[in-house]
């Protein structure tokens, strides 16, 4: 798959220098604090092998390209399922390299059991798990963990107390393990966003950018 002729009116964000350290792709995350994510539907006739996909596009604050995502999900759970529904979200970079792969199983919508609260495991590259992000329940808030590879608690993500489909822009924080300090945040207006620090752990960066996905699913749909 090759993206980077695709609307050379938007412009691509320059590729960095690989790093010894840093997975092969996320490069780009190490210079930039802010993502924005925006469903494209205008693509899909010249991405035609996406078919019935849907896709994304993962952009700076500058409005440069980074990544196209793509759900692999079966159209019948899609449409039946809604937000419980398994999915694969693939990140693919302007050559059409994988850079980042995301896997969600089936869970049940009951959130008072833990066996069916929400997991999201993270590779990056495909292959190589860099960290889950995994619902927590709470009666009140939304509440997630993110677990780096080893399955070690990192930061929660805390969402406001009312959820409903009908408010425009909502904000979720991006916590230290005690919650005495927000980190970033990931919030939904005229697009999806995801800040944080410029010198965030890259994989940090981009599990925040998998529980975006997540938290889109579960609460509202990404919209053009």
């Amino acid at each position: 798959m090759e993206f980077s002729s695709l609307q050379p009116t938007i412009q691509w964000m320059q590729t960095p220098e690989p790093t010894p350290s840093c997975p092969p792709g996320l490069e780009y995350l190490s210079q930039i604090n802010e993502l924005l994510v925006h469903q494209r539907f205008d693509l899909l006739k010249d991405l035609s092998y996406f078919e019935n996909n849907k896709i994304y596009e993962v952009m700076n604050n500058q409005r440069q390209r980074i990544y196209f995502a793509e759900e692999k999900c079966n159209c019948f759970l899609r449409q039946f399922c809604g937000s419980s529904r398994p999915f694969t979200m693939t990140i693919y970079d302007a050559t059409g390299r994988d850079v980042i792969t995301m896997h969600k199983a089936f869970s049940c919508g009951c959130c008072w059991n833990n066996y069916f609260l929400q997991k999201l495991k993270i590779e990056a590259p495909p292959g190589e798990t860099i960290g889950y992000i995994y619902q927590c329940f709470h009666p009140f808030w939304p509440m997630f963990k993110i677990k780096n590879e080893k399955k070690e608690d990192v930061m929660k993500i805390k969402g406001p107390c009312v959820i409903s489909s009908c408010l425009k822009d909502l904000n979720f924080n991006v916590l230290t393990m005690d919650e005495e300090r927000i980190i970033g945040n990931i919030s939904n207006a005229d697009k999806f966003g995801i800040q944080f620090p410029f010198d965030l752990d890259v994989k940090i960066k981009a599990l925040m950018l998998g529980a975006s996905f997540l938290i889109d699913y579960m609460y509202f749909e990404l919209w053009p």
